[in-house]
């Protein structure tokens, strides 16, 4: 994660947080696992974004197929913000 940080937010200035999920505990609580087993050996994380402000969860962005990259692209988040 913090590679990934370092590489979209070298300055560190978007005002974006980079948080991991190693044991899938907050997978879990959104209720956005889903059995990956046959292709990654486990549970994986649905693929989505949150937009949060002052602690709160204004926008959702969860792709419908698990794993794709439509709905929860930094273009479309940040277009709907």
């Amino acid at each position: 994660m913090k590679a990934w940080a370092s590489a979209l937010d070298p300055t560190n200035t978007s005002g974006i947080r980079f948080l991991a999920d190693p044991t899938g505990e907050f997978t879990r609580a959104l209720d956005l696992a889903f059995d990956g087993g046959a292709v990654f050996g486990g549970d994986r994380s649905k693929r989505y974004a949150l937009v949060i402000e002052d602690g709160k969860v204004r926008q959702v962005h969860i792709e419908p197929d698990n794993t794709g990259v439509d709905v929860s692209t930094a273009e479309k988040v940040l277009k709907d913000w």
